[in-house]
Order: C-alpha cells, then sequence, then structure tokens
C-alpha cells in the first residue's frame, strides 16, 4: 500500500475542491448542516407591521405617486427583516397595502400569480375580475385567482385602501410567472352590490347545476364579512350551548373555501378568520409553512419565539415556518390569516407540533 504524506494529501484536497469548482460541483459534506438541518431554519424572521405606520405611508405615496400603466399598482410589500432586500413576507408569500385614490382606476392586468384582497376598512372601490365588478367593502375576502383580468376603480371622492396577498415569492422561485396587459381603463365600471359571481355561486349549500365541472379555484369572487361574522358568532354562541362547535375554548374559527371542491380558495394559498373571546389564549404551535396575519378589530398580543407583541386593529404579522406562535386576546379579537398550507400539504411537507407548557 502506498504511503502518502499529509502534506501531499492537503495538496491533493485542494486541488480536488478548485476542480469541484471549476466544474460547478459542490459536495454535499460540506453543506448537508444548511441542505438539511435538523428541523426548519428559515431565514424570514418574525415581524409586525404597525397599521398606524403603513396606512400614514401609503396616503403619502397617494399624493405623491401615480397609478397608471407600467408601475400598475400603488401597492407597498412588506419585506421581511431576515430575507435582505426583496418584497417578500416570507420565502412564499407576498403581502402589501395597496392604496387608490379618489376616481382613480389601477388599469387591467392578468399574471400567473394568485391573488386575493383583504379589506380592514372602508369602501367604494369596485374590483373587476374578468369583467365582473366585484364592491370592497370592511372584512370582505376577494378572490383574483392567477391569469384572470383584473383592475380596479374608485368611484367615490374618499380614497381607500386594502391588504393583497399573492404568492409571487413562489411563483418566482419556480420560473413560472407569466404576466400581460389589459385595457387601461377596466371592463366594466358597475357598481353594484352584488357581482354576478356571488349571484350564482354565494348561497351556502346550493350549487348551479350550469357549474358541476369543480374548478381549482373558488369561482366566488367576494366571501362577505357579514357571512363570515355569523359563522364565528354562531360558533361561539353553540359553545354556550354545550356544543363542540370551536377550535377550542373561546376560540371560533373558520375557512374559506372553494363550494366545487371543498377545499382551499386557491391551489397555493389557504385563508382562514378567527376570533377569540376577551382573556382566552392559544396553544403555542410550530407549522411547516408560513403565514400572515392581519388584525380586524380588537386588541391582544402574539408570542412569536417567546417574544411577546401587542397587536390591535390593522396591524400586520409574519410567522415563518416553524417559529412558535400562541395569540392571546385582551379584548374580543378578529384576525385574519393566510399561508402557503395547501403547497406544503400537496407534497406531504405539512407538519405541526403543539408545545408543551414547559417547553
Amino acid at each position: 500500500m502506498t504511503h502518502i504524506d499529509s502534506t501531499t494529501e492537503q495538496s491533493q484536497l485542494e486541488q480536488l475542491y478548485r476542480d469541484f469548482d471549476t466544474e460547478n460541483l459542490i459536495p454535499l459534506w460540506t453543506e448537508i448542516a444548511d441542505l438539511m438541518p435538523m428541523a426548519p431554519s428559515p431565514k424570514a424572521i418574525p415581524h409586525v407591521w404597525r397599521w398606524s405606520t403603513l396606512y400614514p405611508l401609503a396616503a403619502r405615496a397617494g399624493d405623491l405617486v401615480p397609478v397608471g400603466r407600467g408601475g400598475e399598482r400603488r401597492a407597498i410589500a412588506l419585506a421581511n427583516p431576515g430575507l435582505g432586500n426583496v418584497p417578500y413576507a416570507t420565502p412564499t408569500l407576498w403581502a402589501a397595502i395597496q392604496y387608490l385614490g379618489a376616481h382613480e382606476t389601477a388599469p387591467e392586468h392578468r399574471h400567473s400569480q394568485n391573488a386575493f384582497r383583504f379589506v380592514v376598512e372602508g369602501e367604494g372601490v369596485w374590483t373587476v375580475v374578468n369583467g365582473d365588478p366585484v364592491a370592497m367593502r370592511r372584512g370582505d375576502f376577494l378572490l383574483t385567482p392567477g391569469w384572470n383580468f383584473h383592475g380596479h376603480h374608485n368611484d367615490t371622492d374618499k380614497p381607500m385602501a386594502w391588504i393583497d396577498g399573492l404568492d409571487i415569492p413562489f411563483v418566482h422561485y419556480a420560473d413560472a410567472g407569466f404576466f400581460e396587459y389589459g385595457t387601461e381603463r377596466v371592463t366594466d365600471e358597475a357598481t353594484p352590490h352584488i357581482s354576478r359571481s356571488e349571484r350564482l355561486w354565494a348561497h351556502p349549500g346550493l350549487r348551479p347545476l350550469s357549474g358541476l365541472q369543480d374548478t381549482v379555484n373558488s369561482p366566488i369572487a367576494a366571501y362577505r364579512w357579514e357571512y363570515t361574522d355569523a359563522a364565528l358568532r354562531e360558533q361561539l354562541l353553540l359553545e354556550d350551548e354545550g356544543q363542540p362547535a370551536t377550535v377550542s375554548q373561546g376560540h371560533a374559527a373558520v375557512r374559506y373555501t372553494n363550494p366545487t371542491t371543498g377545499g382551499d380558495v386557491m391551489p397555493t394559498i389557504r385563508a382562514e378568520f378567527h376570533r377569540l373571546r376577551a382573556g382566552v389564549t392559544t396553544e403555542a404551535l410550530r407549522e411547516v409553512g408560513s403565514s400572515v396575519w392581519q388584525v380586524f378589530e380588537g386588541r391582544g398580543s402574539v408570542v412569536l419565539n417567546g417574544e411577546t407583541q401587542i397587536v390591535e386593529k390593522g396591524d400586520l404579522f409574519v410567522v415563518p415556518s416553524w417559529v412558535s406562535w400562541s395569540l392571546a386576546a385582551e379584548t374580543e379579537f378578529d384576525l385574519f390569516r393566510f399561508n402557503d398550507a395547501p403547497i406544503f400539504e400537496r407534497l406531504h411537507f405539512n407538519r405541526t407540533y403543539i408545545e408543551g407548557p414547559n417547553e
């Protein structure tokens, strides 16, 4: 057996690594800790954005930045401090505050990315999705599935702001994005109280015989606040009557669903609404996948990896993958949530862990 002294061996090893570099190769043994950690180790970090700061900034942008072809939207993205200078709330989710001034129109376009709107306050804007004008009002959850033409028009003398949620980071990472301009205005500037899609689809338990084919995205353009509110209220009333109707004691929750499949409203995004009675605290959870929350009403706190943040109406916070989180309600506490769970469930990467009191 030929003996190779340590100096020669080290020289050969260094040459081996130089040859790897030349051929664009990376050996697993130098990267395994990063590529295969013992548990998820996200670069995204928990963070809170205050509505009291966001809205005035959006209003200033409304005074200074026009809406029109090219810029397309006056939307200001939440940029997670842990992800560097990119407009991503998490590696899979994009969230922004969008602001439309009095009598402004955001021109139509379409894109591969799935999108929604959630309105924490205000009204007066219609989003037009494939020619169907949909009124936007407080508490409404509105869908713009991928590759649907859409634009917005404000028919009032007052500005309006809302949050947008999209799967932009996921689509960008997968190199799957397409974009196409539409009309300079919107295809229908009517202002109906109820959209055509709602007239057809938004009747609980009833499905039109003209729509028996299942669809990947929900055909309902708007999930109205009055129905969300009623569903949450009835869960808590049933709990008072001794019925097992809530997620946990004093914690009601609903998931927005696609009426054709019973599944999520879009293939990459799940949306929920939660209501906690005053004084209720949830269990601490860890979940694979990330989520963004917005406080709709009330005041409480969120504990993120052991750090407590007080949050109230309009505030947004992000929970990265496998970050411990729990909620505590000071008053009745209403929160909207969206996440990337459909992606991880289809890939069978989903996992949830309930932390014990001594962890």
